[in-house]
């Protein structure tokens, strides 16, 4: 595979950290009013690109990518995939968009993408399980045409963040508000594998009094690089804001209509042929019948990297929120918002039958009869996930400018009911169904969950200016869940292992009282601030049924009941030290440089861990697992970027990372001692490195490289086997069409390639496993879009 060899990385390194003695970015006094820009000037010249913006106004590490950086790394990309250009940031997915789900991979500090929080204009978006269960990914959320900005804050983020899963940071993303003119924007994207995107905005202008609106739609097709799969999406956002002078009310709305071919994994295990990539056999019937034998075995060759004939995501989602910011005084502000949020949503896998423990559980509900004839005679039986979320919530927060204090409390309760069910349908030798049709008429409904949720949480803090130059801020937030799940349709007790009588129904509240947050910040010159924060976060229960790290997913009641009685959620006490500069420089060509330098030390307590004695047979029978609290884990590390700006027309962004995340326990599976004390966490890269150089040699043309190293990542729990590095390279060139039409303004046009040098190799490893085996989605090849732009 045409990867980073150790030779290339040993004359990386080197380089890298030479580059990094920049440090991050444009001062950005981010939700600051304009009175109280902090102390640290930005510098950037005017005209100058800045590729990330920096918080001077928080006590932790918090950067920020504008709607328009955002678009230059991809148009239509979603808002965490630009994150990748942050440093501490790794994150891989299949698609150039990152809109692929099922195989997306986000790590922040050895911290997964399940434990980060997420919001959009302060909505909940919940944990970002591919099986989600209490939110919806952020480009489901709202258009990424309508983004204004995304801000990665490590640590645990604010203690206002309505999230019970921010253990690691949180990553907010906020929606642009309406044009104070009438506009209609228009934007189509062409491309590689049919790839075209679509999107229309129409802008009403201010209507009077402060009142002005946008709605937008969008839709997207592309077909899958590796096989004959269709992604698409359809969206509609709406926004509407009232500027007064007693407050601003904002009212948002979004639907969103998606359909995602998935990409199988290709197992890797001694004595096994691993392809590089395993695309389903879909529309090819014929190959697909020709592929199983008689029982609907595939090629006993192939072991568990079998193909399937198709297998797909569909999602549906209502978001919709009212927020009023009252003005209450000049120093006394109170926000109050309200969300729904409604998703129908199904997982469908056609696969073989004979294959991966089915022919066991099908004769549970099957006994004594020919399992290909009751499942239509092709071989394949379609397997569901249907998810079903409704949630609505409040948050309340109050915001006080007392003398040298900013006194900030607020409150946030979320009820949420969700529910998944498990089905298997017959996919008929005489009509077979499609990956874009939801199946019906289910041969078995194997399970079916009800969980119920409420969610209250309570902050407090206060930022006291001890001197104009100094400031301290503390103060804590309380967490409680209250959850009750239940199975209206409960999986036969034959199906399940160890003689178990039934998945588990229950109660499990917990309650943290008091999470606490200290930080301080000191603007030691005009040009330079350092930072301090130590706070501590709890994740909450998982509270899905039937799968996942979710109590409600273990294998039998007692099991349940002895989890509910010994385990505690995981929590996380983070220490951040780090130093922003921003400053103007005579030297030459080199007229500018902003940065930020953070180290962090995480303690990472009571983790916890699913166990299986089979994760293939565990995804598709499900309720097999143990769910276990396995030990700590420490985390040490270093992110240091920057940008040098060489006047108008060059800069240089650079950020280089070091993280070190380390088990400090060894955990039982049954009776078997797993080593992994001492162990690296897996996928997570001790080194990254992220450039982006971006030329402008006039007014109407700009160019951007971007590159991306990541460092070799184990693939298992003990560290036996491990995935080589890569680095991938983007070009981004745009510019304005020097013509305009009758009624065609404002043109603008750009050209994206991804794997600029076509690398191949393994983009991600899927860790599954304690040691021996471990699964892998491939890097996808160069592709190129081109974008046009216009206003009426």
């Amino acid at each position: 595979m045409n990867v980073t060899s150790p030779s290339d990385r040993a004359i990386l390194r080197p380089s890298l950290i030479a580059i990094a003695a920049s440090a991050l970015c444009v001062s950005l006094a981010h939700a600051a009013p304009v009175d109280e820009m902090p102390a640290v000037q930005d510098t950037t010249p005017a005209g100058a690109v800045a590729t990330v913006e920096i918080s001077t106004r928080k006590t932790r590490s918090s950067v920020a990518m504008t709607g328009t950086e955002i678009q230059k790394v991809m148009p239509g990309v979603n808002p965490l995939k630009a994150l990748q250009a942050l440093p501490g940031v790794s994150f891989q997915t299949a698609d150039p968009w990152g809109n692929n789900e099922q195989n997306l991979s986000l790590f922040v500090h050895g911290f997964n993408g399940q434990q980060l929080g997420y919001t959009m204009d302060g909505v909940p978006l919940g944990d970002q399980q591919y099986g989600n269960y209490n939110g919806l990914a952020p480009q489901r959320a709202v258009t990424s045409e309508n983004v204004r900005s995304v801000v990665l804050s490590t640590g645990a983020g604010d203690l206002g963040t309505p999230s019970t899963s921010n253990l690691g940071g949180t990553i907010e993303t906020y929606s642009s508000d309406p044009l104070g003119r009438r506009n209609v924007s228009l934007q189509q994207t062409v491309g590689s594998h049919k790839a075209s995107r679509s999107f229309v905005r129409f802008d009403s202008g201010n209507l009077g009094g402060g009142s002005s609106f946008y709605i937008s739609g969008l839709h997207h097709e592309a077909k899958a690089w590796d096989f004959n799969g269709r992604q698409s999406n359809d969206q509609v956002n709406a926004k509407f804001v009232h500027q007064g002078e007693k407050g601003k009310l904002t009212i948002f709305a979004d639907w969103s209509d998606k359909i995602e071919p998935n990409e199988d994994s290709s197992l890797h295990q001694a004595g096994l042929n691993s392809p590089y990539t395993r695309p389903f056999l879909y529309p090819d019937f014929a190959a697909a019948l020709a592929y199983l034998d008689r029982s609907g075995a595939p090629p006993a060759a192939v072991g568990a990297n079998f193909r399937n004939y198709y297998s797909d995501a569909q999602r549906t989602d209502k978001l919709a929120y009212v927020k009023y910011d009252a003005f209450l005084t000049d120093d006394l502000t109170w926000t109050n918002q309200y969300y729904f949020h409604h998703n129908d949503g199904v997982g469908v896998v056609a696969g073989p039958i004979n294959q991966a423990g089915l022919p066991a559980l099908f004769r549970v509900y099957y006994p004594n009869q020919d399992l290909k004839t009751v499942f239509g005679n092709s071989g394949y039986a379609t397997r569901t996930t249907e998810y079903k979320i409704n949630r609505q919530g409040a948050m309340s927060t109050l915001r006080w400018d007392f003398g040298a204090h900013r006194i900030q409390t607020g409150l946030w309760f979320e009820h949420n009911n969700s529910g998944a069910y498990r089905r298997w349908y017959a996919l008929d030798v005489n009509n077979p169904s499609t990956p874009y049709q939801r199946p019906s008429n289910p041969l078995i409904t194997q399970y079916g969950s009800d969980i119920d949720n409420k969610v209250v949480q309570f902050h407090l803090q206060d930022e006291w200016k001890l001197r104009p130059d100094l400031t301290l801020q503390g103060g804590f937030k309380s967490s409680l869940q209250f959850a009750e799940g239940v199975f209206p349709v409960q999986q036969l007790p034959a199906a399940l292992s160890g003689g178990s009588q039934g998945l588990p129904e229950g109660k499990i509240t917990t309650k943290k009282w008091f999470l606490p947050q200290v930080g301080a910040r000191w603007d030691i010159s005009s040009t330079d601030q350092l930072f301090a924060n130590i706070q501590k976060n709890m994740r909450q229960f998982v509270t899905y049924g039937g799968g996942g790290n979710s109590p409600w997913s273990l294998s039998s009641q007692p099991a349940f009941d002895y989890f509910k009685a010994t385990a505690k959620p995981e929590t996380s006490v983070t220490y951040e030290l780090g130093l922003r500069d921003s400053r103007a420089l005579d030297m030459g060509a080199l007229t500018a440089f902003d940065g930020q330098v953070t180290l962090y030390h995480v303690n990472f307590s009571d983790r916890q861990l699913a166990i299986s004695s089979n994760p293939i047979i565990t995804s598709f029978a499900g309720g097999t697992t143990i769910l276990s609290n396995v030990g700590s884990v420490k985390t040490d590390g270093v992110d240091i970027g920057g940008t040098l700006h060489f006047g108008r027309a060059f800069t240089f962004y650079d950020a280089v990372s070091y993280n070190r995340s380390t088990y400090q326990d060894s955990y039982l599976s049954g009776t078997t001692v797993v080593p992994t004390a001492g162990k690296t966490v897996p996928n997570t890269p001790k080194w990254m490195n992220k450039f982006v150089a971006t030329f402008k040699p006039g007014a109407d043309l700009e160019f951007a490289l971007a590159g991306d190293f990541v460092g070799r990542r184990y693939a298992t729990y003990t560290n036996d086997l491990d995935v080589p590095s890569y680095f991938l390279l983007g070009l981004n060139v745009s510019g304005k069409v020097p013509f305009s039409t009758g009624f065609l303004k404002n043109m603008r046009w750009s050209v994206n390639m991804t794997n600029l040098a076509d690398r191949k190799g393994v983009l991600q490893p899927n860790v599954g496993q304690a040691s021996g085996s471990y699964a892998t989605y491939p890097i996808p090849p160069r592709m190129g879009f081109f974008t046009l732009k216009a206003d009426i």
